[in-house]
């Protein structure tokens, strides 16, 4: 089922009603998938640079300390051993990678769950625009927040995620000093911000974006193509057959106008056939 929530605007009062579609908020929530992707996350972020040294590759303990008997002590090959202070390291650390392989169906699943679970809770907000203007303004952005996740006091008591587009810099700008604010861009949306913060609020064109639905603004100018392309292809038949005709017009054409010449061409050779059957002159075969 999905959820109506009502959408703040600059001056921070309540707008028209705007639908969370069921199945990117209202999923059941599915917590050991949520963990594995979160902890998947957690890992790819690790740089994995850390090393030691073995006694190899540490400088110095090229010369035996001591002779190997007669002292008494235990044989030693090298200060450089792991027993001594300052020797090398064993099965220590070494570069390497942390990346866990997740399908990209399971992120997307445990993202809708996230998102899910703050929907339960009442913690996704949408805003029309946090600044009315064309300048940043992080006093009225944070003003609209406080509006948007409840809060009546001058400064956020809980952290707040905030999603909008990728080319919305006055939003980024606007909250980009915040403190507990965190903004990201649609592309940007995982799991582990969704989780580590408390209220999600997407501007009304990131939420658009995120769920793969057009503005309504965009929509009669996206019905005006579709309605010329059918025009074009209910014309599409009549013009074929124009050019049909046209093109059977231009062979009987030429046609017509290669008839005469063949017939110009025999007409010599006719003439003196007549001449010969009437006994005038003959055909120049038969006088030689």
């Amino acid at each position: 089922m999905s959820t109506v929530v009502s959408v703040v605007t600059p001056s921070g009062k309540g707008g028209k009603d705007v639908e969370l579609p069921a199945e990117f908020f209202g999923v059941k929530v599915n917590i050991p998938l949520i963990h594995q992707v979160v902890v998947a996350q957690q890992a790819a972020a690790r740089q994995g640079s850390h090393a030691t040294k073995t006694r190899g590759a540490v400088r110095g303990g090229g010369r035996k300390p001591y002779r190997q008997k007669g002292t008494g002590r235990a044989r030693q090959g090298s200060v450089r051993a792991p027993q001594y202070a300052g020797g090398g390291t064993v099965h220590g650390p070494v570069p390497r990678s942390y990346v866990q392989r997740t399908p990209k169906k399971m992120k997307a699943a445990a993202l809708r769950a996230a998102l899910s679970d703050r929907t339960s809770h009442g913690r996704v907000s949408v805003v029309s625009a946090f600044v009315a203007g064309e300048q940043p303004s992080t006093s009225a952005a944070i003003a609209v927040l406080r509006a948007a996740v409840g809060e009546t006091g001058a400064r956020l008591s809980r952290s707040v995620l905030v999603v909008a587009n990728a080319d919305d810099e006055l939003t980024r700008k606007s909250l980009r000093n915040a403190v507990g604010v965190c903004v990201l861009a649609t592309g940007q949306l995982n799991t582990y911000d969704v989780l580590v913060n408390d209220h999600i609020v997407f501007t009304q064109a990131a939420l658009s974006e995120f769920t793969g639905e057009a503005p309504a603004e965009d929509a009669p100018a996206k019905a005006k193509p579709a309605a010329t392309e059918a025009a074009v292809t209910e014309d599409a038949p009549a013009k074929a057959k124009a050019a049909a005709k046209d093109k059977a017009d231009t062979e009987h054409t030429s046609a017509a106008e290669d008839k005469p010449a063949a017939e110009d061409k025999l007409a010599p050779r006719r003439t003196r056939a007549a001449r010969a059957s009437a006994g005038g002159d003959k055909p120049e075969e038969d006088q030689q």
